[in-house]
C-alpha cells in the first residue's frame, strides 16, 4: 500500500477516537468517545508523514453526564485550562506493507510526553487513507491522577480510526 504525497485533512465524521478505563477496582469498564477531533498532515516525497491530531477535551462522551461534566473538571482533564489533547507526529513511515510506525508526542493537560504507536493502513487510494491505532497511556504522567480509594488504577486503553482525504499535491 502506498500514500499518496501531499496535503492531508482529517475527516471527522469519518474518524474516532475512544477511551477505555477499568475502574471500580477493574470490576467495570468506562468507555467514551471524543465527540470533536481535527487534524491534518503532509507526506513528504520521501513517504514519511507528519502532523497533528487536536481532540476537544471537552467533546467526551461516556453517556454518562454527570461522569463527563466530572471528567472535564480539574480532577481530570481540566478542560476549562487546557481544552485541547494533541498528538503531534513528528515522523511516521509506512512499513511492512500496512503497518507504520508513529514517533509522536502526546499533550494532556499541558503535559507532553514522547508517545510511539503502530498505525495501520486499512484503506488507500489517491484521495483518502484510513488508519486504525491502540495503544495504552499511563494517565498519571499527564497529571490526571485522581483516584478516590484506588478506584481509577491502571492504563487507559486508547483506540483511533482517523480518516484523511488529500487536500493538495
Amino acid at each position: 500500500m502506498t500514500v499518496a504525497t501531499g496535503t492531508w485533512q482529517l475527516d471527522p465524521a469519518a474518524s474516532t477516537v475512544a477511551v477505555r478505563h477499568k475502574t471500580f477496582w477493574g470490576l467495570a469498564t468506562v468507555k467514551g468517545t471524543f465527540t470533536a477531533v481535527t487534524g491534518g498532515g503532509e507526506v513528504g516525497p520521501d513517504g514519511t508523514a507528519t502532523g497533528t491530531v487536536t481532540l476537544d477535551a471537552g467533546s467526551l462522551d461516556t453517556k454518562n453526564a454527570k461522569r463527563d461534566t466530572h471528567l472535564r473538571s480539574a480532577d481530570f482533564f481540566d478542560a476549562d485550562n487546557h481544552p485541547q489533547i494533541t498528538f503531534a507526529v513528528r515522523g511516521a513511515e509506512l512499513r511492512d506493507g500496512d503497518t507504520a510506525p508513529v514517533d509522536g508526542q502526546l499533550t494532556v493537560r499541558g503535559v507532553s510526553r514522547p508517545q510511539t504507536v503502530t498505525a495501520r493502513v486499512t484503506a488507500a487510494d489517491a484521495s483518502a487513507v484510513t488508519l486504525e491505532a491502540e495503544f495504552t497511556v499511563d494517565r498519571d504522567q499527564f497529571g490526571v491522577s485522581w483516584n478516590q480509594l484506588g478506584m481509577m488504577g491502571g492504563l487507559t486503553k486508547v483506540s483511533a480510526t482517523l480518516r484523511f482525504t488529500r487536500t493538495e499535491a
